[in-house]
């Protein structure tokens, strides 16, 4: 099939949403499908507020309908929520063509932590944004329900994997790194939460990797910490196999990447018991979820880390694409069924009420 993927969040950028995108898109070529990346590539495009290392595409309505025409889709997913999935909402309502979208991140929590905008509002516009779609596909069972709770429908699963090739466990470097060793991994921001693993008084060593607006006042405060700054995605597995424990202490994220991808190195993971962690973490096997962090840091140091890995073996990228190809719907009503798996074809029939 001919696949379009609309994303505002796409390379240069390092986070958990691109490495998700990329890694589907890898696979879905695999299988023969040819598939078209909407991103600000080659546009106009502004910082986004609060975080200038990210570009959103400015007024990308035009070169999104040119490049949509051109490349006449069979099914077209919307993965996010900015100009660039805006624009391809518009498109696809405009010339009545059916769309899946996704919901990869809690903006209305990152929004209030940083703006104090009321939850309620945030998530108002998130349903406008999401219920013309056919399907919107969230990442766990723990997101689908709070969605659902929220009065989001047509919500459908789609999980997430981790190339176990190369996140895997290597030879250990600790020469001159005094143990045990803690390891951050994602994007420096309030809504991560970082503070609640800086300030706790662990034994050993901290390490930080990452970068983001938060980064100078937290260098600031916690000067025993090592920053090391972001780390391409493909140069982590010898960070993570140096970890004694990885930390996730976010309290607003919908999966958590970096958890799976420790884990798949041997890497215990110490996180709050909330959406995200009690779907990926399985409790007292591959990491510790407990509202008292600093206790969960603690007991996943007793983990085997070959026992961590075996659960990490369960995710692949292939299921999860599966999954994926799965949640397409035809995106033009009238296209001839032939052009469509029958799984295809079905789904896309299936009620538009309907909550998987």
């Amino acid at each position: 099939m001919r696949i379009v993927i609309a994303t505002d969040a796409w390379a240069p950028q390092v986070n958990g949403v691109v490495n998700t995108l990329m890694a589907t898109r890898e696979r879905l070529e695999r299988l023969g499908h040819d598939v078209l990346v909407l991103s600000a590539a080659n546009m106009r495009t502004f910082s986004c507020p609060t975080y200038p290392e990210i570009r959103l595409a400015y007024r990308p309505y035009r070169k999104v309908a040119q490049a949509i025409d051109a490349f006449a889709p069979d099914c077209i997913h919307i993965a996010t929520e900015g100009p660039i999935g805006l624009a391809t909402r518009s498109y696809c309502l405009r010339q009545g063509l059916r769309f899946t979208t996704s919901y990869h991140t809690r903006f209305p929590e990152y929004i209030r932590a940083r703006f104090m905008l009321p939850l309620g509002l945030s998530y108002r516009w998130l349903r406008w944004f999401h219920e013309p779609a056919s399907a919107v596909m969230v990442s766990t069972p723990a997101v689908m329900h709070d969605l659902a709770q929220r009065g989001f429908g047509k919500l459908v699963l789609w999980g997430r994997g981790v190339d176990t090739g190369h996140f895997k466990p290597l030879a250990r470097e600790h020469a001159g790194i005094e143990g045990p060793l803690y390891l951050y991994v994602g994007r420096l921001a309030v809504e991560k939460n970082i503070d609640a693993f800086l300030a706790m008084g662990l034994p050993g060593t901290k390490w930080v990797i990452g970068d983001g607006p938060q980064r100078e006042s937290l260098e600031r405060r916690y000067p025993s910490v090592h920053f090391l700054g972001a780390r391409a995605h493909d140069k982590l597995a010898p960070y993570y196999n140096c970890a004694d424990v990885l930390v996730f202490p976010s309290l607003t994220d919908t999966f958590g990447l970096v958890m799976l991808e420790a884990m798949a190195c041997g890497v215990p993971v110490a996180a709050y018991p909330v959406a995200g962690p009690i779907d990926v973490v399985e409790q007292g096997k591959t990491g510790v979820l407990d509202h008292d962090i600093e206790r969960a840091c603690f007991e996943a140091l007793r983990l085997p880390r070959e026992q961590v890995r075996q659960h990490a073996l369960k995710y692949s990228w292939e299921a999860a694409t599966q999954q994926f190809l799965r949640n397409l719907r035809p995106a033009a009503k009238t296209r001839p069924a032939a052009a469509f798996p029958p799984s295809i074809l079905h789904l896309g029939e299936m009620s538009e009420s309907s909550v998987a």
